[in-house]
């Protein structure tokens, strides 16, 4: 069997997957690009999904299964996934530590002034009237508490905030204060300090916050988000940003990425932008691998116990 992957890890993966695999062929690229010729002989892909097309979908006569690297996959062909059957299943819970840490790092350069502290230290500006606040007693508001959302909000706990949540069963989840349905979340809103958004993009979640959402915030909010830029219209969070509806946001994914030099956002005091590297980490590769030898151990021995099998008719 050959599993072609147009990911190409250090040699240590390579080599720990060829000696747990012996009577497998694995084929290693930097990118569809180069992977394509090999790709059409393969009956399992590892992508990250990004470059792989509808073309390669429907030209491909014997593809089983694609191990996508990464959580979200609003990227991939879906529709051409479906109608051939393919089996797709992804890493999801990997990016739990590294994005739960970033946004714990990012309520703290808020309260903290980082930013202003920076800016005065290359200016070489000594001001001790910056107004410094703490976590300590604020409340955060998780908009998709799953694993991500779990582990934000365990940390948050540390630092005794109070926490909400909002999901689609409305359920209780541990460390959440108080859950909410997403057609509950304009009541929460007003209550949070930091409102932080890990959703993925699926249809339920498209343009889920509107203008009324960024009313119902407070004028002293932060919304942070770090799932998907089209939970929100990027019209919607510039006019709410201009009009301080909200103190800050923090945005780490975009609309259309990466976003254009001449974006709004770039030039506006009460946005901090970085460019979408919130789940990443020195762990994530071997984090991921780990998953897919569990899977393909079950693949081989055609069993039913694969880890993050994603159910394509449902988005997630």
């Amino acid at each position: 069997m050959l599993i072609v992957s147009s990911i190409f890890p250090n040699q240590q993966l390579q080599m720990e997957l060829r000696k747990e695999f012996p009577d497998v062929t694995f084929e290693f690229y930097e990118g569809m690009k180069a992977a394509e010729k090999s790709f059409y002989e393969a009956e399992v892909l590892i992508t990250y999904g990004e470059d792989l097309t509808e073309k390669h979908i429907k030209q491909h006569k014997g593809l089983k299964w694609i191990m996508l690297m990464t959580a979200g996959f609003d990227k991939l062909p879906l529709k051409a996934v479906k109608e051939k059957g393919i089996m797709v299943t992804n890493v999801h819970g990997i990016h739990k530590i590294p994005m739960a840490e970033f946004t714990i790092g990012t309520m703290l350069q808020y309260v903290k002034q980082t930013k202003i502290l920076m800016s005065n230290e290359s200016q070489l500006v000594w001001d001790r009237n910056i107004h410094l606040e703490e976590l300590c007693h604020k409340t955060i508001l998780i908009l998709g508490v799953g694993a991500i959302g779990g582990e934000i909000a365990r940390l948050a706990k540390a630092f005794r905030m109070k926490t909400l949540g909002v999901n689609r069963s409305g359920r209780a989840v541990e460390n959440i204060d108080e859950l909410y349905h997403f057609n509950q979340m304009i009541h929460a809103l007003p209550k949070a300090d930091f409102i932080v958004s890990i959703l993925p993009s699926t249809p339920e979640t498209r343009y889920l916050l509107k203008k009324e959402h960024f009313n119902a915030m407070k004028q002293s909010a932060v919304f942070i988000n770090i799932g998907r830029g089209d939970i929100v219209a990027e019209s919607t969070l510039i006019e709410a940003m201009r009009q301080r509806e909200i103190a800050h946001a923090y945005l780490d994914v975009f609309e259309q990425e990466p976003l254009e030099p001449n974006h709004p956002f770039w030039l506006m005091d009460n946005v901090t932008i970085s460019p979408h590297l919130s789940s990443l980490s020195g762990r994530y590769l071997p984090r991921s691998f780990a998953i897919f030898k569990h899977n393909l151990k079950t693949y081989l021995n055609k069993k039913n116990e694969y880890i993050n099998l994603v159910d394509l008719q449902k988005g997630y």
